[in-house]
């Protein structure tokens, strides 16, 4: 039998975009996120099949016949954020999923104040959300925490720990 593996910390989300240039753009200049580094395009038109006959694309991200950029962000000192954008398929979605399908997503970050990181945020194209919500009494710890969309359509989470 296999050993459960030790997991010892998050690296990074991922988030596909539309535009990845104007999503690093917000992310950098709006969230203070600095970019690591930036890949591709990766084209799977271009890179030698597997030896399985699949292409790279399908073998690795599960996407045959694509076509893909990536940019990886630091979005804070213990998180990093990996951008994709695919050029192809031409059947991709073309927008974010519902909290209610599978495979939806968000992020939370905790802040100090946060109905002013909410104000800021809305200054800078995203929707607030109804909020704050209030976690008072458990079984989550006291805080705060208000939803908003970024101007791409990707939900946030801010939580403020009281």
């Amino acid at each position: 039998m296999t050993s459960k593996p030790t997991f010892r910390r998050a690296d990074h989300v991922s988030l596909t975009v539309a535009d990845i240039d104007k999503t690093v753009v917000f992310y950098c200049d709006v969230m203070g996120a600095t970019v690591s580094y930036r890949m591709g395009p990766f084209d799977a038109r271009e890179i030698p099949a597997m030896d399985d006959g699949r292409d790279w694309t399908e073998a690795h991200v599960n996407v045959a016949d694509a076509r893909l950029r990536i940019v990886m962000l630091q979005l804070c000192d213990n998180l990093g954020m990996e951008l994709f954008q695919y050029e192809r398929p031409d059947d991709a979605a073309t927008a974010p999923p519902r909290n209610c399908d599978i495979g939806s997503r968000h992020i939370c970050l905790e802040v100090e104040d946060l109905a002013a990181a909410v104000d800021y945020l809305e200054s800078n194209g995203c929707r607030r959300m109804a909020g704050p919500i209030v976690a008072d009494g458990g079984p989550p710890p006291n805080s705060l925490s208000w939803y908003v969309l970024d101007p791409f359509g990707h939900q946030l989470e801010l939580v403020q720990y009281t």
